[in-house]
């Protein structure tokens, strides 16, 4: 096995004529990319930046992002690109902790980095270059245990974290994640995440280093999927929610090979539409978090047999992945338990090399994993704990929910109450009781929400995880 991502990318690249970064009317072949990227390196070390730190960057996804975050990656620092759409404050945070003197931009994003680099202090601000190359030999630096890659978390909980990815992991992760999405060689994947995502840069990264081109899409509008799919990727990465967009609107057009989405599950009458409108497109659902990623897949097999009648299977998030141990801890009378994880691919872990997810979680008997929620959303009802994910997926199993979220809040009899939010399907025609009713029929009395609440749609981070703390 290569020892860093460097060594993947340049065994694939360094002399391949074929397109490694497709783009609208045009494509960078590998030998283009990595002689852009060794310019970058070099433009980093004029820069002063010192080896081993990681570069923050506000870029959106495109073909010059790339270049740099396999440059920095050659040059032995790691590109941290960050959130453009969180504040100055929480930004300029994230750029202090990282300690490099410089902020990469390009001009869209140019005065929000002017501000950030402000309040952060002692940082200037630098334009990405668009047209620099290099045609001479260079080695790339950087061992098994140094950052190739840093994604900060999505910040649901709080303040974004750092996630500081080492080569010997990003290896690791890219074997397993090629193997579970079939991807390698001659593939062109394509994930419409903002770059700053594990599903932006993360994917990208890992595609160079299965061997697969990588197709920047810098956002998730009609517009931008049209000019995507005129580029016929094999492998594309979407949201459900996106996913039910283009299905509503007609645009779902031929369709990858390979559907592979994430974030949460998807609904069993969305499944059967994509599958009637996609064919010849298998699905995959991985489960992960910026610290390890794949945890579990739901393969195309298993969605096979879910569209066949097995539809239980779409409330779980598949099975552990080849080389990820998964156990769940402390579990109650139900089964139910924080999720740990042991993998090569894990970037956070405690001394004995396990990552403690923050997931609740049971296995069935047929090792299918099913959610139950983050630890820290369960509910405690006069003494019965309740899951949210478990009251989410009655909802939206209702032909009048389009999306569901449930959180717990005070209540001086109870301790808490199961609260709903609800973003209606259709007309808008469903009620609270209605809803009340439909749960009540399917579960405990104790989990019936005391509260329904219809919205128009549900807050979300950058990255699009439905942020609970703002419900509550």
């Amino acid at each position: 096995m290569a020892a860093t991502l460097n060594d993947l990318v340049l065994g694939h690249w360094a002399s391949n004529p074929a397109p490694a970064v497709i783009g609208t009317g045009s494509a960078w072949s590998g030998e283009e990319l990595c002689e852009r990227a060794f310019a970058l390196a070099g433009w980093l070390d004029e820069l002063g930046v010192p080896e081993g730190v990681a570069v923050p960057a506000m870029l959106d996804e495109s073909a010059g992002a790339v270049a740099l975050a396999v440059g920095a990656s050659f040059s032995g620092r790691a590109q941290a690109p960050l959130g453009t759409r969180l504040g100055p404050a929480t930004l300029a945070a994230a750029v202090r902790d990282l300690g490099c003197p410089v902020l990469v931009t390009e001009p869209p994003h140019a005065a929000a980095a002017e501000a950030v680099a402000a309040l952060a202090g002692g940082v200037r601000v630098v334009l990405l270059p668009t047209d620099r190359r290099s045609a001479r030999e260079h080695a790339a630096r950087g061992g098994p245990d140094d950052a190739g890659a840093v994604i900060h978390t999505s910040g649901t909980t709080g303040r974004p974290k750092p996630v500081v990815m080492h080569h010997r992991g990003l290896v690791a992760r890219t074997a397993i994640y090629a193997e579970t999405v079939e991807l390698g060689p001659g593939d062109a994947y394509c994930t419409a995440s903002p770059w700053y995502h594990l599903a932006g840069m993360g994917m990208a990264l890992l595609a160079l280093g299965a061997g697969a081109a990588t197709v920047p899409c810098p956002g998730y509008s009609l517009a931008e999927w049209r000019r995507v799919r005129a580029l016929r990727p094999s492998h594309v990465m979407l949201v459900p929610t996106v996913i039910d967009m283009l299905l509503a609107a007609g645009e779902m057009g031929e369709g990858p090979r390979i559907l592979h989405y994430g974030a949460s599950p998807i609904h069993p009458s969305t499944l059967r539409e994509v599958m009637a409108a996609l064919p010849s497109t298998r699905l995959v659902q991985i489960f992960g978090q910026t610290e390890v990623s794949p945890i579990c897949a739901l393969t195309p097999e298993d969605h096979v047999r879910a569209a066949q009648g097995a539809t239980h299977l779409l409330g779980s998030v598949g099975r552990p992945r080849p080389q990820v141990e998964l156990r769940v801890e402390d579990p109650g009378d139900d089964g139910v338990g924080e999720l740990a994880v042991r993998a090569p691919h894990a970037f956070v872990v405690d001394p004995d090399g396990w990552r403690r997810t923050g997931d609740l979680g049971t296995f069935d008997d047929e090792g299918y994993v099913y959610l139950r929620g983050r630890r820290h959303d369960r509910i405690v009802r006069g003494g019965e704990n309740i899951y949210p994910l478990e009251i989410e997926l009655v909802l939206a199993a209702h032909p009048g929910v389009a999306e569901a979220c449930v959180v717990g809040v005070p209540d001086r009899r109870w301790g808490e109450i199961v609260k709903a939010v609800v973003v209606p399907a259709g007309d808008g025609a469903v009620t609270a009781a209605e809803l009340q009713a439909w749960v009540r029929d399917r579960l405990a009395h104790f989990k019936v929400p005391s509260v329904v609440e219809l919205v128009d749609e549900l807050p979300r981070t950058p990255s699009g995880k439905v942020l609970r703390r703002a419900l509550r």
